[in-house]
């Protein structure tokens, strides 16, 4: 399936890129992502659109299926560092992956099987993630995992500029020199 740009007014194009928080806010720091996207400042760009899935695998999913330039995942991420640290990485979806269509699961490798099951392409994917302290049952981040959240915001400021600039230069069209003509 090949992705097709949204026309912007005008007959311009322009990037579209899709936030997606996850998680899970009755568990603790696994309720990052929804946090964090709570707290973006809504996005001039009219392509940019930023989402509180929560544990909506499958809406996720279904809306992977429209003609995304780039995901950016917002997530919890656990056993790989210190808790409150946050990282930026590459999701590469395993196209032989193992995992499963589950309409109750939220986890990526979950949510990109929806996708491949639903005849979907995936679109580029960065993870901004942070480290957790704890996912026991319970309302509200740990305190390591809560003051990275503006962290997060402005790591994703950074991730979006770079994403759009890379669209921008993907799609630009060259213009061709100017010829002079003399009228008689």
């Amino acid at each position: 399936m090949e992705r097709q740009r949204r026309p912007r007014e005008g007959g311009e194009s322009t990037a579209t890129v899709l936030i997606a928080g996850i998680g899970n806010i009755f568990l603790g720091d696994d309720g990052f992502g929804p946090e964090v996207v709570r707290r973006l400042p809504r996005h001039p760009d009219a392509g940019v659109r930023a989402v509180d899935y929560g544990i909506r695998g499958m809406h996720l999913a279904y809306d992977l299926l429209d003609p995304w330039d780039a995901l950016i995942l917002v997530d919890a991420i656990p056993d790989r560092g210190t808790p409150g640290m946050v990282e930026v990485f590459g999701a590469v979806p395993d196209d032989g992956d193992t995992a499963h269509l589950d309409a109750h699961a939220m986890n990526p490798a979950a949510v990109f099987a929806g996708v491949r099951a639903l005849g979907g392409v995936l679109p580029p994917t960065v993870v901004v993630g942070c480290q957790v302290a704890c996912v026991d049952e319970g309302i509200g981040l740990s305190t390591p995992v809560a003051a990275a959240v503006d962290a997060a915001v402005a790591t994703i400021d950074e991730v979006l500029t770079e994403v759009l600039a890379a669209a921008a230069a993907q799609n630009a069209t060259p213009v061709p020199p100017a010829t002079a003509q003399q009228e008689d």
